[in-house]
């Protein structure tokens, strides 16, 4: 359950949530969260994790099986979608193709019986927020896909609402204009400083725009915390995988001690990592290292973690270079370095070493989800 502190500072909150359809398998399970005022958060996870079941009942287009929603201190669990003061930006843009861009803003103004006078001045002022003030008489036809998104974002705040929900609202768009609007919709986060909770399966954009990021699986919130937590000291392995690029090597416990422990991998090395909680020897282990954390032909001492491996291919990215090798006892792992000088002259099929420190290793103890 939620602590008292964590309520005395939340906009949102979902009490014990779950939804099921069919009463066996549930899409959400037990959720417990607080929401806090003025952040952007987002939900992230695999499809059919739970993340956009959560969004749609608490805007309200679906009813909880069990368990309360609050906003602001008001349950809002059996409110009409219309009454909960929620601005809802979806992929699909849902603009009115027979309404001018003007229009189409003042639309939900027009239904709350906004004064006239009002609805011209919040018009013009969502425009110039979205910097789209010579667009006003366009219909949605004449946009861009990138246009009409910013006007679906705009029609979602002009009546001053207490929260945004957004659901995928960038996955339609090209990459060039993805990475555009995520700019846009954080410079309008800061600027109006509205609660926004926001649901995609992108890691990337996750981790670019979240002040926080709850980790959906099977219907559960697998890890909550800012991004560099979940990139930097991830809770599972599941959440190591999910969240950016990372090395999966299976193993067995050794031997385990204050947070540091040894593992025998399946290549027969016997590699460090740090772990949490009870870890008895014996157990079969998952270790975890992000490929930007390992050296290629590191030098003698530099890392408590060495292994020769087997080079496949390498890949030119630009700004680095990514090298994929074979690992002796099966599976292959990848690391990223800046240019290729550490390789020098080797081709696929060559034998290189590559290391790496225990402080970027996790353990975790292995599961269905690794």
């Amino acid at each position: 359950m939620l602590s008292e502190a964590a309520r005395g500072v939340s906009h949102v909150e979902f009490r014990g949530v779950s939804k099921t359809y069919d009463g066996r398998s549930y899409s959400v399970r037990d959720l417990d969260l607080a929401v806090r005022k003025n952040e952007f958060l987002t939900f992230l996870g695999p499809s059919g994790s739970g993340k956009t079941t959560s969004l749609m009942m608490l805007a309200g287009f679906e009813t909880p099986t069990s368990g309360d929603i609050l906003i602001a201190d008001k349950p809002v669990t059996h409110a009409a979608p219309h009454k909960r003061n929620i601005g809802v930006v979806f992929q699909n843009y849902a603009l009115f193709p027979h309404m001018n861009v003007a229009e189409n803003l003042a639309f939900p103004l027009t239904v709350r019986k906004y004064p006239r006078s009002d609805i011209k001045n919040k018009v013009d002022r969502a425009l110039d927020m979205v910097r789209l003030g010579a667009f006003a008489e366009r219909r949605p036809a004449q946009l861009s896909g990138g246009q009409q998104q910013r006007v679906a974002l705009a029609r979602a705040l002009i009546f001053d609402p207490v929260l945004v929900l957004m659901d995928e609202p960038l996955g339609a768009l090209d990459k060039y204009l993805r990475e555009k609007l995520q700019y846009e919709i954080k410079r309008i986060h800061a600027e109006l400083g509205v609660t926004i909770i926001y649901v995609t399966h992108d890691q990337s954009e996750a981790l670019t725009m979240s002040d926080r990021i709850a980790v959906f699986d099977e219907g559960r919130i697998q890890q909550l915390a800012s991004p560099a937590d979940l990139y930097e000291r991830p809770a599972s392995a599941f959440v190591a995988s999910f969240i950016g690029e990372n090395n999966l090597i299976e193993g067995t416990v050794l031997e385990a001690a204050a947070g540091l422990s040894a593992h025998r991998s399946a290549c027969g090395a016997t590699l460090r990592a740090r772990h949490a909680g009870e870890f008895p020897a014996g157990r079969p282990s998952i270790l975890s290292v992000r490929p930007e954390k390992v050296s290629l032909m590191p030098q003698p001492g530099a890392c408590d973690n060495v292994l020769d491996v087997k080079l496949e291919q390498y890949m030119y990215h630009g700004d680095h270079l990514r090298a994929v090798f074979r690992l002796a006892g099966g599976g292959t792992m990848m690391c990223k370095v800046p240019d290729a000088r550490p390789l020098g002259q080797a081709r696929p099929g060559d034998v290189l070493r590559v290391g790496w420190k225990s402080d970027d290793c996790f353990a975790f103890p292995a599961t269905r989800a690794s």
